[in-house]
């Protein structure tokens, strides 16, 4: 516990605020050029546009960029990456989002894909952020084949029945029965861990960082990713609707397992203060300036929305 005792609470850097308004305008401004370089019906580039532009956190691209930052590697080599693992969480939420699954209808504060384009062309759109992200990957002219063949088979894993979509079963599966904590955990490792883990894996590769590194971030991303996780489960009880972009309490009418269910407010907050110590632990193993990575830790579990 004491790594993350001794860093947290601290104002962010000039270094992290400048970071993440850097690299999250630099992913931000590939959606369009991205989308409009392809060929499509016009509705299914709006509804695209519509859930990519809809803001965010962009903490997955930001972790591809921050893992080249810690190797002191250019960042162009990571644009294709980073943006394609965005793709993924923009079509994973579009998907959450349908009546079939959670049957939400407001998503960063306004409404849901489906709400605006319909159902059919909602679960269409999803369908081409998830090809076109390994299309982007495939084509990119700065990394080796190799490499690209690296990249694809550790993000179709994390992102498919192994990982995101297995795990996304698997909660709704939950819903309605009791879970322990270790399933809890098994599950979210899959649905929210496995992506965020994977952009750590994605810009080790890019960087051509050590295999003993490359573990170290892979086993750092899956604290973090169930770190993130904890911290969601707090916000839904006790962040503000206006900055978490969706209504609280809105795992609870779904009758969701979540941490806060299942350990209370303050086990919650000891869980999540656990995997980010254990996070800040695994960086020791990585060389380079691993600041930025250290900074993004803290604030995946301090933030307010």
């Amino acid at each position: 516990m004491a790594p993350y005792q001794s860093f947290r609470r601290r104002n962010y850097s000039v270094q992290l605020k400048t970071f993440m308004s850097v690299y999250k305008d630099r992913v931000e401004e590939l959606f369009p050029s991205v989308i409009n370089s392809s060929e499509m019906p016009r509705k299914l580039k709006e509804s695209m546009l519509y859930s990519l532009e809809a803001g965010g956190k962009r903490v997955r691209p930001l972790l591809v960029y921050a893992v080249l930052d810690t190797y002191g590697i250019s960042a162009e080599k990571a644009d294709k990456t980073a943006c394609a693992i965005e793709f993924i969480h923009t079509y994973s939420l579009i998907h959450d989002d349908l009546p079939a699954m959670d049957d939400d209808d407001i998503r960063r504060g306004r409404p849901t894909n489906h709400r605006v384009y319909g159902e059919a062309c909602a679960v269409l759109a999803g369908d081409a952020l998830l090809t076109q992200s390994f299309q982007l990957i495939a084509g990119d002219k700065l990394l080796s084949a190799d490499k690209k063949v690296d990249i694809i088979a550790a993000v179709s894993e994390a992102s498919g029945a192994p990982g995101m979509v297995g795990g996304q079963l698997d909660d709704m599966e939950a819903e309605g029965r009791e879970v322990d904590v270790e399933e809890l955990e098994y599950i979210h490792a899959r649905k929210t861990g496995a992506l965020l883990s994977v952009a750590l894996q994605a810009g080790a590769v890019i960087a051509g960082a050590p295999e003993e590194e490359q573990r170290a971030l892979e086993a750092f991303g899956k604290h973090i990713g169930l770190s993130f996780q904890i911290k969601d489960d707090l916000l839904d009880v006790e962040g503000e609707e206006s900055e978490i972009g969706k209504p609280v309490g809105s795992d609870e009418s779904n009758d969701k397992n979540t941490y806060v269910r299942l350990l209370g407010a303050d086990g919650a907050r000891e869980k999540l203060d656990y995997h980010t110590s254990m996070a800040l632990a695994e960086l020791e193993r990585v060389s380079g300036n691993t600041e930025v990575l250290k900074e993004l830790t803290a604030y995946i579990s301090e933030r307010t929305k």
